[in-house]
């Protein structure tokens, strides 16, 4: 039985989940004017993180310097990017696909691939089915979406990419010939320019060239398995599955329960300094960041109270989480109640890739990130206790073994406690 597989991609994403936000209060459009998600156009710094269609006529191009794209086209709309309404947007575009789909894969925020195989019986016809995932989005959600149909991944993602937007396109092997090969061969999934540059000057300028050149020769020119994977690609040969993603985690906590009542506020922060430490570490692992922070406390009385703040932007730097912790403990404890657990919430993650692209980069935070990572990957190599972080006042936090053994990590985290 062939596969049948689905790749749906966002149109614009950035960009159009701004748009749907406005015009669901009102406003104009932003996808029918001349607009962009980029930085500040006052000071005129950052980059055009996504485009309008009227944008990209004025010559617009995606990652340029926002001064140049006002030069291009002075009466641009500028957005501010909003990672948070991009996750949101994300996780419902991710939802309604997988009403369809028994399998899943998210590629990127922005675009996924649905193994439809065997759906013949509930979903007898391919192409209505993708329009009906097509209109719904847009109907439900207020943005477009492209869907390529194809028996592999390769051919499902560039079918997606034909013409745009809100539109739905099938590469069969049939169709190889036709739509896919007449393409220029810097246009075939996984090929970059320095490559697509050598087999140009090799003379193989569409994919169609590429399919029909030697295999041998391809490799010769960029490499065995590279050579030989884009060859196949070509030829519209492709074997990976649609892998369905686990269950991601909701959050990351971290708590210990104390074998001596604490009863300074010194000795409560060293222990938060070093809960941030290790659950802020796990949260890098995973490459998340986190928009709210929590803290927890239980007196001797076996009651817990906590406190959270929400961040204007997700944060898996160490010192800002315990920065943010020791300001919800120090509102939270009456500092006379002995304590005998304390703990830190890190919840509403957002994917490091999905903050990436921050327009006004803080280098007080980029240091801070590198160091972190230094330290991560120094503990990875000789150990947890390999090395201290410095601790107010000079000292060392030294608390890692005589607290880590009663510490409980959690990857989702408990219900949060009653006050």
């Amino acid at each position: 039985m062939d596969r049948l597989i689905f790749h749906i991609d966002v149109n614009s994403a950035y960009l159009s989940w701004e748009a749907a936000r406005r015009t669901a209060q009102g406003e104009v459009d932003l996808r029918t004017i001349p607009a962009a998600i980029g930085g500040d156009r006052e000071s005129r710094t950052g980059v055009i993180l996504a485009k309008s269609i009227p944008a990209k006529q004025y010559g617009v191009e995606t990652g340029e310097p926002i001064a140049r794209a006002l030069k291009k086209c002075p009466d641009l709309v500028l957005a501010r990017p909003d990672f948070r309404l991009y996750e949101t947007n994300s996780r419902a575009f991710m939802d309604i696909c997988r009403s369809y789909a028994p399998v899943v894969e998210k590629f990127s925020i922005d675009e996924c691939f649905l193994d439809m195989s065997g759906t013949s019986h509930t979903y007898p016809d391919p192409v209505a089915t993708a329009y009906e995932i097509k209109d719904t989005i847009r109907d439900t959600l207020g943005f477009t979406v492209n869907v390529g149909i194809g028996t592999n991944k390769l051919l499902a993602k560039m079918a997606s990419d034909f013409e745009k937007p809100d539109k739905v396109h099938t590469l069969f092997p049939e169709e190889i010939p036709d739509k896919l090969w007449p393409l220029p061969v810097g246009a075939l999934f996984s090929i970059g320019r320095s490559t697509a540059a050598k087999l140009e000057r090799a003379g193989i300028h569409t994919i169609g060239e590429l399919a029909n050149s030697r295999a041998e020769a391809v490799q010769a020119l960029i490499g065995v398995k590279a050579g030989l994977h884009i060859h196949n690609y070509a030829n519209g040969i492709d074997h990976s599955a649609v892998l369905m993603q686990k269950d991601e985690a909701k959050g990351f906590s971290i708590s210990t329960t104390l074998a001596e009542d604490v009863t300074t506020q010194a000795e409560a922060h060293r222990i938060l300094l070093a809960l941030a430490d290790s659950v802020a570490a796990r949260m890098r692992a995973d490459s998340r960041r986190a928009y709210c922070i929590g803290v927890v406390i239980r007196a001797n009385d076996f009651k817990n109270h906590s406190h959270q703040k929400k961040l204007e932007e997700a944060t898996d730097i160490t010192a800002e989480i315990f920065a943010v912790s020791r300001a919800l403990f120090d509102d939270l404890w009456d500092m006379r109640t002995p304590l005998r657990l304390l703990g830190i919430s890190l919840t509403e993650l957002t994917r490091e890739e999905t903050e990436q692209l921050t327009l006004f980069p803080d280098e007080h935070k980029k240091k801070a990130r590198r160091a972190d990572k230094a330290i991560d990957a120094i503990r990875s190599k000789y150990g947890l206790d390999s090395i201290q972080r410095g601790f107010s006042g000079g000292s060392r936090l030294n608390v890692g073994r005589k607290y880590r053994a009663q510490m409980e990590d959690r990857q989702t985290p408990p219900q949060p406690p009653k006050k």
